[in-house]
């Protein structure tokens, strides 16, 4: 589980495609001292995946992911270049304040980031989004966008508005890169599961 709150930055070192899957390596600083160990479940860009390997690197860590048939359709991974910056987060310990919102670290679908509007040093952030995850958004609910926790300041069919302030965007990639740009969606894990429910025909107790 996470909370995002990005910990810190990383760059693509490498990609390499292997049949079915893909090893990812990047060149990462997590913000700290604390040596990342092998299996660690570290949320890039939103994504959690395993180290699979891990060596001291002059700016940070050398961190290598490997990224299966499933992850690779459901993300936009393919399309890093060497040099990308993405987000990382790793997985909250208990006793950890959670400061942003739980986040699980898999994707439900891709986003595109269709407007950016500066607005007092601020930067309001307009995402085209899929049909499929609209009923999981909720005006002043969270989102996760490429792991940033996010509120939803406004929605509108197919498309939903956020605020970033200066400080997530001095501390993230969200504003890295051109208009159409695939984000990560990860909605709000009580929407989704109220969402299940109701398509199973549950109705609370006394309304029956």
């Amino acid at each position: 589980m996470f909370t995002g709150l990005i910990e810190g930055m990383g760059r693509v070192h490498a990609w390499h495609k292997q049949a079915e899957f893909a090893r990812l390596e990047l060149v990462a600083n997590l913000g700290d001292d604390v040596p990342p160990q092998l299996g660690d479940s570290i949320a890039v860009n939103g994504c959690c995946l395993t180290v699979v390997a891990c060596a001291p690197a002059t700016d940070g860590w050398l961190l290598a992911f490997e990224l299966s048939h499933e992850t690779l359709a459901l993300t936009a991974f393919g399309k890093l270049q060497p040099g990308d910056r993405v987000n990382l987060e790793r997985a909250m310990r208990l006793g950890d304040r959670l400061g942003g919102h739980i986040v699980t670290g898999h994707v439900d679908g891709l986003g595109q980031r269709v407007a950016v509007v500066e607005n007092d040093g601020a930067f309001d952030v307009t995402y085209a989004v899929p049909a499929e995850l609209e009923p999981e958004l909720v005006q002043k609910g969270s989102v996760a966008i490429d792991g940033v926790s996010l509120t939803v300041n406004r929605l509108w069919p197919g498309h939903f508005l956020v605020t970033l302030i200066p400080h997530t965007v001095a501390h993230t990639q969200l504003l890295d890169g051109e208009l159409g740009r695939d984000v990560h969606l990860e909605t709000d894990v009580l929407a989704k599961n109220v969402r299940r429910l109701m398509a199973l025909g549950w109705q609370p107790a006394g309304t029956r």
